[in-house]
């Protein structure tokens, strides 16, 4: 994902690590503990709705961005 807005560009940081998730029930809101992977937020949300019958969940991905200005000699 790359944007553009006049003089300046907004893109994945490269030093930001990797993107992190989390699940949360939109019954009772309890949440999951964050990951690097969807794998344990989704293992937290079958194990959650087995335990509570809860059975919807907002997972949430949370990335590192950069914005940079562009080169008005390169556009």
């Amino acid at each position: 994902m790359v944007s553009r807005l006049s003089d300046w560009t907004l893109s994945p940081d490269p030093h930001g690590g990797p993107p992190i998730y989390a699940a949360e029930c939109t019954t009772c809101t309890e949440e999951s503990p964050a990951a690097d992977t969807t794998e344990a937020p989704d293992i937290w949300c079958l194990r959650h709705a087995g335990r509570t019958g809860h059975t919807g969940f907002r997972m949430t991905v949370m990335t590192f961005l950069r914005a940079t200005p562009v080169d008005p000699l390169i556009g």
